[in-house]
């Protein structure tokens, strides 16, 4: 008997993310994808040490959340569609100590 291979996710993008990364310095920009890719493409909703679902869904609609290094202070929101194997990225953000900003603006959550 062979491994199942795991479904894979479709990963959508909001339009909002566009004003998102461009508000976030372009050094950062591609681990930021990378990360997306590896770490949201196969069980997006599982738990690891960086991926969280919210206790409550957030105002932007997302329920889970993604930190990226460095330092944890990537956010990526988003919402898993399982039953049509997407991922909807909502917001990326940037934490500053206790504070998210997500294109450019502070966002309480």
């Amino acid at each position: 008997m062979g491994v199942v291979p795991a479904h894979r996710f479709a990963l959508l993008y909001d339009p909002g993310t566009i004003r998102h990364f461009a508000a976030i310095e372009c050094k950062h920009r591609l681990l930021i994808l990378d990360s997306i890719e590896s770490q949201l493409r196969f069980e997006p909703d599982v738990q690891s040490r960086n991926r969280k679902s919210l206790e409550r869904p957030s105002p932007i609609g997302a329920t889970w959340e993604l930190r990226l290094r460095p330092h944890n202070s990537f956010r990526v929101f988003y919402r898993v569609n399982r039953l049509g194997h997407a991922v909807l990225i909502l917001a990326i953000g940037v934490k500053v100590g206790n504070k998210l900003y997500i294109g450019g603006e502070e966002i309480e959550l």
